[in-house]
């Protein structure tokens, strides 16, 4: 027996059907059998692999095959299978791309059960939060202007379910979702996204009394069940609308245990709002930037600032940021910093500054953001040596190498880059690893428990032993005693940054507490 032989007998021991697709979707090959009995895969061969598939799983199993890389597994998903006979069949689907054969996805299918038509599927389960937002993003895909502002999201709060009979409560569930999807605007897009919370999309002249569609399907169970339903518009930005809904939900979701009132539709309606203040923000340049002093550790001397942006009372900008970056929204935000900061560079006694700022990890998907920054320092190459880039992981990077070319790009120019907060995330190694970088700023969560914690110094150690191979510099962050100022610097981190040396001010200041012992009060060095 050959080696291909072999491998497809134990590929079809855990499958029924084996698929290959293209990076467009598209069946290139099909082994075994069909959802119906006798049905030949081979006619499957040049058709995208969605048509396969019901509508209300094509949503959830494109994303994610968009969602791999080489040598990762999706995960196991139930999904249902198109018969062809206007029956259904449901089927578990796996993919892995195999990196020899990348961008080529390899896919099976294992047939659970036998064909039914949709009608008869009372138990059929609906889609989770995460699935829910795949299928309206696949209903709401290619819609624009007029049609989508006929669109609404409507969020389901039911109470009344059965606390002691779950296989009640799994019945009503399956006859809400029956109902909700009927009254989705294309017969797919609801979803469950809690035990008692459900959501859908639809046309906003649908008169159909969503709450009456609950009751009726309690009562068929036995139940007499409340609920409460809210309307949010989906508005003229499709890609807006489904991002400050997953925003909404996963807030919601995650707040539900200390906020159970809060619903769904009041934090969707509450996050398009911030957006738009966000975005009138970000236009108007209605911002501050502060400045934080970073210095030489050996000599106290600054050698530079970060730039931290402060929006009115509010001060510090995390949880705008993270909406931004949820929403699409950070890219502009974070050209805005850097306009500021090369006009304050331009201004007269600011030959001696030199400042860094910050980028998230989404302003690097494409070249926008470095071709931006380099357009606006073009006139004045001198002033790219005065500044550094600050690689942030709030938003990772979702392809480092090209990331890395971009970052590349302005390094060539003259222009520092740095890596954020090592440490804070998962990705940390990742972009030490795949990013060529100047410096390491070393997460303030470590300098916090260097003094007590023997594993924290073991750790910061053996990183700035790395960097120090790797030819990057190091940057301790929120260091806030003489003791932890010491610890890192005998540790050989470079610089220093956080309270012990000075606050973010309105201005930089080069002077300080800690500073004025420098050998040379005042003195701005050069980078390193």
């Amino acid at each position: 027996m050959n080696l291909k032989s072999r491998l497809l007998g134990l590929a079809f021991a855990a499958a029924d059907a084996l698929v290959e697709v293209d990076e467009k979707a598209q069946v290139t090959f099909a082994l075994g059998a069909g959802p119906v009995t006798g049905q030949s895969t081979a006619a499957w061969i040049g058709h995208p692999f969605a048509d396969l598939l019901s509508y209300s799983s094509r949503a959830i199993v494109l994303e994610a095959l968009g969602d791999l890389v080489g040598g990762e597994r999706s995960r196991r998903l139930e999904v249902l299978a198109d018969c062809g006979d206007g029956r259904v069949r449901r089927a578990l689907f796996r993919a892995f791309i195999l990196p020899d054969l990348a961008p080529a996805v390899s896919c099976a299918l294992t047939w659970q059960g036998e064909p039914f038509t949709l009608e008869a599927a009372t138990d059929q389960s609906l889609a989770d939060a995460e699935g829910f937002l795949a299928l309206a993003r696949e209903g709401l895909n290619g819609k624009t202007g007029a049609a989508l502002q006929r669109l609404a999201m409507a969020f389901i709060e039911v109470q009344g379910l059965n606390a002691a009979n779950d296989a009640t409560n799994e019945r009503v569930a399956a006859r809400i979702g029956a109902r909700l999807q009927q009254a989705s605007h294309d017969g797919a897009s609801a979803g469950q996204l809690t035990a008692n919370r459900y959501a859908l999309i639809r046309q906003t002249d649908d008169g159909r009394d969503l709450e009456a569609e609950v009751r009726e399907a309690g009562l068929a169970e036995g139940l007499t069940l409340t609920s409460r339903a809210s309307h949010v518009a989906v508005g003229s930005d499709a890609l807006c609308a489904l991002r400050a809904m997953r925003f909404a939900i996963e807030g919601c979701l995650k707040d539900n245990a200390a906020q159970p009132e809060l619903s769904f539709a009041d934090s969707l309606s509450r996050t398009l709002k911030d957006a738009d203040r966000f975005r009138g923000i970000v236009r108007d340049k209605e911002f501050a930037l502060f400045y934080q002093p970073i210095v030489d550790l050996k000599t106290r001397a600054v050698h530079h600032f970060e730039a931290l942006a402060r929006f009115g009372q509010s001060g510090g900008p995390a949880s705008a940021i993270r909406m931004a970056e949820e929403l699409a929204l950070i890219e502009s935000f974070d050209l805005a910093v850097a306009e500021k900061i090369v006009h304050r560079l331009r201004q007269p006694g600011s030959g001696l500054l030199k400042i860094a700022i910050n980028v998230s990890g989404a302003s690097l998907a494409n070249d926008a953001y470095v071709a931006a920054l380099l357009r606006m320092t073009a006139s004045e190459p001198d002033n790219r040596k005065r500044l550094i880039v600050e690689v942030t992981e709030t938003a990772a990077l979702a392809d480092i190498a090209a990331a890395n070319r971009r970052l590349g790009a302005l390094r060539d120019a003259g222009i520092k880059v740095c890596i954020d907060d090592f440490g804070a995330g998962s990705a940390a190694f990742d972009y030490l690893r795949g990013l060529s970088v100047d410096a390491v700023k070393i997460d303030g969560a470590f300098v916090r428990g260097i003094d007590s914690d023997a594993r924290t110094r073991t750790l910061i150690g053996h990183l700035v032993e790395l960097c120090g191979s790797l030819g990057m510099t190091t940057i301790a962050e929120m260091i806030e005693t003489e003791d932890a100022a010491r610890a890192v610097q005998d540790l050989g981190v470079d610089y220093g940054q956080g309270w012990l040396f000075g606050r973010a001010e309105a201005e930089p200041v080069t002077t300080g507490p800690v500073a004025a012992r420098a050998r040379r009060q005042g003195v701005v060095e050069a980078w390193g």
